[in-house]
C-alpha cells in the first residue's frame, strides 16, 4: 500500500509521461508535491522503485517508467510513436546533453568511521549523468590523502555505485567490522581480503573476509574548485 505522497508522485509522473513522453525533473516533482527539498523526492522514488511501481531507465537522467498504478487506477496503453525515416547521414542515437544532470544522495565523509547506512542525510549532489552508469548511486566526500596516487584528493566527491560484490583491483567502499568505512583498492591475498591505499605513506590493510562488507564501487570523482 502506498502512502499519499507516494501515490501523488506516481500519478504526477504518469501524467507527465502521457503528456510529453518525458518524466518530470526533480524540481518539478518537488514543486508539484509542495516539498521543501529534493531529497524527499529521492526517497519517494526509491520507495516506488522498491515496490515495483516504477523503474529507472539506465544510462539516462530524468528517465522513469511507470510499471503499474495502485488498485483502482488503470495504466493507459502507451501511445504508438512512429520513428522518423532514417537518413544516410543521421546518427542512429543522440548522445546525452553535456549539461544533463541527476541528483544522488550525499551521505557524508568517507573517513567518518561509521557505516554508510548511518550516514543517511537529506543532502544531495547534482552530478553529470555521463559520470554515472546503470544502477543506484550515492556520493561520499573524501577525507584524507590515502588515495592521492589514484587521483582521489581530500575534499573530492566519490560517486559510488551500490553493490555488495567487488572484483580484483576495483576501488570500493569497504565497511570494516560494521564500524568503519574506507575507500581502497580491493584485492584478495590468499584467503584474506587486502585493502590497498594509493599512497606509499600508508600500509595495506588485511582482514578476514568475515570482517569486510562491500558497500559499493567507485564510479567516478567529482571535484569542485574554489
Amino acid at each position: 500500500m502506498l502512502t499519499a505522497k507516494q501515490q501523488e508522485l506516481l500519478i504526477f509522473i504518469q501524467k507527465r509521461l502521457e503528456e510529453g513522453g518525458v518524466s518530470p525533473s526533480f524540481d518539478e516533482m518537488k514543486d508539484a508535491l509542495d516539498l521543501k527539498s529534493k531529497s524527499g523526492i529521492h526517497r519517494l522514488i526509491s520507495a516506488l522503485e522498491e515496490r515495483g511501481f516504477i523503474r529507472r531507465l539506465p544510462n539516462r537522467a530524468r528517465a522513469l517508467e511507470v510499471l503499474k498504478l495502485p488498485d483502482g487506477l488503470s495504466k493507459p496503453e502507451a501511445p504508438v510513436i512512429k520513428p522518423p525515416l532514417a537518413s544516410a547521414t543521421a546518427p542512429r542515437e543522440l548522445p546525452l546533453a553535456a549539461n544533463d544532470v541527476i541528483e544522488i544522495p550525499l551521505h557524508g565523509r568517507i573517513a567518518a568511521g561509521v557505516p554508510v547506512e548511518a550516514m543517511e542525510s537529506d543532502a544531495s549532489l547534482a552530478v553529470p549523468a555521463a559520470l554515472l552508469g546503470s544502477g543506484d548511486h550515492y556520493a561520499l566526500e573524501v577525507s584524507g590523502d590515502s588515495m592521492v596516487d589514484a587521483g582521489i584528493l581530500d575534499g573530492d566527491y566519490a560517486l559510488i555505485q551500490r553493490t555488495d560484490i567487488a572484483r580484483e583491483g576495483q576501488i570500493v567502499v569497504a565497511l570494516i567490522e560494521d564500524s568503519e568505512a574506507t575507500l581502497k583498492y580491493f584485492r584478495r591475498d590468499g584467503g584474506r581480503i587486502r585493502l590497498d591505499p594509493a599512497n606509499a605513506a600508508y600500509e595495506p590493510q588485511i582482514y578476514d573476509p568475515r570482517q569486510v562488507r562491500i558497500q559499493g564501487r567507485l564510479a567516478g570523482i567529482l571535484r569542485r574548485y574554489n
